[in-house]
């Protein structure tokens, strides 16, 4: 009897060296995990980002886990549905955008701020490394996985060419947030709230005359087929999250968790400026391949977006904090802070 028990002892060792899964979390039933966003399967998103992440926790938990994902043309894939999902159990795991529903994660939006963020991997870090001891009343009952943001922004338009903050006086703009929104309505558009996967019928339609987005919804919702025009801007950004329900993350056992963490986090930080370098290559690339108008800022030209948005800033903050984020300088000061730190990196 001391013997055999001297060898099951030699064997969980030798497993446990070797960097095995324990086989406590094997010998349970399989976890069943559902994961939903908003976005089509090709988008890459989906294929370079979520699936991947999925079947990641598939393999290192040896089986243990098992993870559905439901993309946008899903019954769980309505942009505006991904946070009440997370939050309530319909769903495990979820990835949405900060400014839908309107006002629920209002203190990530100020990421948004115009000529704040440039790069993707700025804004993601930036949002990442505040969100312990400032942004955490946004995600109560969730337990995030990523905060990320795109790389600067651009506007897409059907008809009228953009090279100055005049030009978009006027024109109905699908914007993604309440923050981009504050931004058009101070240079004088009309700005028009709607989830990506509505925008190509209503720019076909005319019921909106632009888009805010980076480049690669160009190529995911073939929007290069309704604009022409695309002024690279890049004078604002929209934030995202991917996160778990917090009960069932708690729920999980020890062995998951922690391969939650591992695959997350700074391992998916990691990758975010990659990943938006690709997917806007791949828009840009179906743009030109349209014949598409792309204008390209001179220096001077976005001097000139950057003179007339600095006013925006003191009546953007008085918003926020109408908003109950009496912090919201604070969190803007900081976000400064460590964009510059990691874009100047």
């Amino acid at each position: 009897m001391q013997k055999n028990r001297r060898r099951v002892i030699g064997s969980a060792a030798t497993l446990a060296a070797a960097g095995a899964f324990p086989a406590i979390v094997r010998a349970q039933p399989k976890i069943q995990l559902k994961l939903s966003h908003y976005l089509p399967p090709t988008h890459g998103l989906h294929t370079d980002f979520m699936d991947p992440w999925a079947r990641e926790l598939e393999a290192k938990t040896q089986g243990a886990v098992s993870v559905q994902v439901s993309p946008g043309t899903s019954s769980l894939g309505q942009a505006q549905n991904q946070l009440d999902q997370c939050r309530n159990g319909v769903v495990d795991i979820a990835f949405g955008l900060c400014g839908l529903p309107r006002g629920r994660m209002t203190r990530s939006t100020i990421v948004e701020m115009p000529l704040l963020v440039k790069t993707a991997e700025g804004g993601s870090r930036a949002m990442w490394n505040l969100y312990p001891k400032m942004l955490g009343p946004d995600y109560q009952g969730l337990k995030p996985l990523l905060l990320m943001t795109h790389n600067g922004g651009l506007f897409h338009t059907r008809e009228r060419r953009i090279e100055t903050p005049d030009d978009l006086r006027g024109l109905r703009i699908r914007t993604p947030s309440p923050t981009i929104s504050m931004m058009l309505e101070f240079l004088g558009a009309s700005p028009v709230g709607m989830p990506p996967a509505q925008v190509y019928e209503s720019l076909q339609r005319g019921v909106i005359d632009g888009a805010a987005f980076p480049w690669d919804p160009v190529r995911a919702f073939k929007l290069s087929e309704v604009t022409r025009l695309h002024c690279d801007a890049r004078v604002y950004t929209a934030a995202f999250w991917f996160a778990m329900n917090e009960r069932k993350y708690r729920s999980l056992p020890a062995d998951v968790r922690g391969v939650l963490d591992q695959i997350s986090g700074a391992a998916l930080l990691s990758k975010v400026q990659g990943w938006w370098d690709k997917w806007d290559a791949a828009g840009k690339q179906t743009a030109m391949e349209r014949g598409n108008t792309i204008v390209q800022l001179s220096n001077e030209q976005r001097a000139e977006w950057d003179r007339r948005l600095v006013p925006l800033f003191n009546k953007a903050m008085i918003d926020f904090e109408k908003q109950g984020v009496a912090d919201a300088r604070d969190i803007y000061i900081a976000m400064q802070r460590e964009v510059a730190r990691v874009e100047k990196a």
